[in-house]
């Protein structure tokens, strides 16, 4: 990092957008995917007791990236620890869960500079949103290409406000 600080000790932009890129790929995106997927199911379930339609499919794809970029960014701006795949349902002698820390060191910096920069971690999963967004508006919706690029910007910036206040009001930890 230090190769990238100005002459004033702070970071340069581009090794901020790493670290909003970083910490971001330490969010629990597989349980984002799980939470993104069954609301996507709910809602397509839910419309089609009214008739299946590309529409349809649209939107509770739209809402089920929505919850899976939602979900996913918070996490890794609320941060916590990674727990060992290998404990995973072991409990300590009182029957609480074992929870052991697996980050690295370069993780737990990573993690504290995203819970001290919420809104530009924030940042990652919102424009991922409206990029994703738009392809599922452009190829699966009627809407015109600068309609489905007006929707997505949206709820880009829906994900960015869920993400930034998430990690903004979150409790802070050590």
């Amino acid at each position: 990092m230090s190769g990238h600080m100005n002459q004033h000790g702070q970071i340069s932009k581009a090794e901020r957008r790493q670290l909003a890129v970083a910490a971001t790929t330490l969010g629990p995106w597989r349980t984002a995917a799980t939470t993104g997927g069954s609301g996507g199911v709910v809602v397509f379930g839910l419309g089609a007791l009214g008739g299946v339609s590309l529409e349809l499919l649209a939107g509770a794809l739209s809402f089920a990236l929505m919850l899976f970029f939602v979900v996913g960014g918070a996490g890794a701006v609320i941060g916590g620890r990674s727990a060992d795949p290998r404990t995973a349902g072991s409990t300590d002698g009182t029957g609480l869960p074992v929870v052991v820390d697996t980050d690295s060191p370069s993780d737990r910096r990573i993690r504290r500079w995203a819970r001290e920069h919420p809104w530009r971690v924030a940042m990652v999963p919102g424009a991922s949103m409206a990029l994703a967004d738009v392809v599922v508006n452009t190829t699966l919706s009627a809407r015109s290409f600068m309609g489905g690029v007006g929707d997505a910007l949206w709820m880009g910036v829906l994900v960015w406000l869920f993400v930034g206040l998430a990690g903004r009001f979150a409790p802070r930890k050590g």
